[in-house]
Formats: C-alpha cells, sequence, structure tokens
C-alpha cells in the first residue's frame, strides 16, 4: 500500500489533469453541473454493480470515475468562486468531527446504534443539519432504499417495534387489504395498499438486519442468470421464446437452477 505522501501526490496529480482537462478538452470546457448529473448518476450504479460482484479490480476502477465527478463539481465550484476542492474535504472533516463527540469529544458510544441514535440528535443541532428527522432523506433515493432510511432514522429516535416479531402481523395485515382492493377491483387503492405492503416488508427486513435492495438485486441477477439459460437455449434448439410452452421454459429454468447448485 502507498505512504501518505504517495496518497497526497496521486490526489494532486488527478486535480492537475482535470485542471488541464478543462482547459484543453471541447468535451470537458463545456461540462456544467446539469450535464454531468446524469453521468455521475450513471457512476455510481456502476460501482454499485462491482460492489455487488465484489470484483474489487472493477471497483477500483468505479472509484477513480466517482471520485473525477466529485473533483469535477468541486473544479466548476471554483470557477464560479464558491468553493473548491479544500473547502469540500475540509466541511466533511468538520461535520465527520461535530458528529463523533465520543472520537473527538467526551461523549461516550459503545455499539453501532448508539452512534446511530446521537447521530439524529447530532444533525438537528447543526447550523445547516437537517430541519427534522426525515428531512435528511434525499426525495430522488429509489423507493426501496428511501423506505428502509425512512424507518432507519425513525428508529434512531425510538419509533419503533419493540419485538421485532410483531412486524408479520403487520406484513400479514397489509398483504390481507392488498388483496381485498384488488379483489374490488380499485386500480388506485389498490396501488396504495401494493405501497403499504412493500413498506412493511422492508421494514421486516429492516429488523431482521437484511438490506432490501440488495436481496432485491442478488434476485434480479439470478432471475437474468436463469431466463438467459432458456433463452440460449431456445436460440440452440432453433426455436424462438414466443414459440415455447410455459412447460417447456420451465424444465429449462430448472435446469438453470441445477446448474446453479
Amino acid at each position: 500500500m502507498h505512504t501518505r505522501e504517495e496518497k497526497l501526490e496521486a490526489f494532486g496529480r488527478l486535480l492537475d489533469v482535470l485542471d488541464r482537462l478543462r482547459k484543453e478538452c471541447p468535451w470537458d470546457r463545456k461540462q456544467t453541473n446539469e450535464s454531468l448529473r446524469p453521468n455521475t448518476i450513471e457512476e455510481v450504479y456502476e460501482l454499485c454493480d462491482a460492489l455487488m460482484k465484489n470484483d474489487r479490480r472493477d471497483i477500483c476502477k468505479e472509484l477513480g470515475d466517482v471520485i473525477m465527478h466529485v473533483m469535477f463539481y468541486a473544479k466548476i465550484g471554483e470557477e464560479t468562486g464558491d468553493f473548491d476542492i479544500a473547502d469540500v474535504c475540509n466541511k466533511e472533516a468538520d461535520k465527520l468531527i461535530f458528529r463523533h463527540p465520543h472520537v473527538y469529544g467526551e461523549a461516550t458510544a459503545n455499539t453501532a446504534q448508539e452512534v446511530l441514535e446521537s447521530w439524529e440528535q447530532i444533525k438537528l443541532k447543526e447550523k445547516d443539519g437537517n430541519k427534522s428527522v426525515l428531512s435528511g432523506v434525499p426525495q430522488a433515493l429509489p423507493s426501496v432504499i428511501k423506505a428502509y432510511r425512512i424507518q432507519e432514522k425513525a428508529r434512531n429516535v425510538g419509533f419503533d417495534w419493540e419485538d421485532k416479531e410483531d412486524v408479520w402481523e403487520k406484513v400479514q395485515e397489509e398483504l390481507d387489504e392488498l388483496k381485498a382492493e384488488l379483489m374490488r377491483g380499485d386500480k388506485e387503492k389498490s396501488t396504495h395498499e401494493l405501497g403499504d405492503f412493500l413498506f412493511s416488508v422492508i421494514n421486516a427486513a429492516r429488523l431482521y438486519k437484511l438490506n432490501p435492495d440488495t436481496a432485491l438485486e442478488h434476485t434480479n441477477q439470478k432471475f437474468t442468470r436463469r431466463f438467459n439459460y432458456i433463452e440460449e437455449h431456445s436460440i440452440k434448439a432453433g426455436k424462438p421464446l414466443t414459440e415455447m410452452t410455459l412447460a417447456e421454459m420451465d424444465e429449462l429454468w430448472n435446469e438453470a437452477k441445477k446448474e446453479e447448485g
């Protein structure tokens, strides 16, 4: 691994590269916060893909792309005279120190949960902090992740199930209400009840220390692998998927399951 001096030198090298690209590259020169935003979202998702696969080499590469985007926004901030990368780093360091009084102050926190609970109180005290407990949850978060974060923040101020086993009664209640609305054929109410049901399932996952977004992504990948297996074998057989019976596809699906072990 590299020394602290080597790390600082590498960071400075990337700053120099970005500075030159901003001046000399036609594409880099024309970028704005608005134009970069979609690319940034894509880069973060690519990092998430690498993390899901635990591909160390790819993680390293994608982290570089994300860091570059952070530095690019800071460069734009420098050009407008609002802030630069030093301001970004110092503000983050100041925030971390303020939010860790059990490390930098006299407070104590012996468990990760105690740290989380104190964070919510600290954030409300910050000058530019959250105005309410849930205001710190970004509106643009994907719905599954947002639901999980909302529930976490509520828990950190004591609003949670006392016994996690009790959540299953709520899950069943929401499922029954969803079924009832589906039977009535009311699409709008069914949509609301589906949301309530999904929220309760996410709540159950959280209580059992399972990440629903990670779990769902594993299932997405598993389904994709198995469906690709069906498609590949249909191509080999010279029979389009649209001409296969459900029984034939089920048979290939089960073969794919067996190959996975």
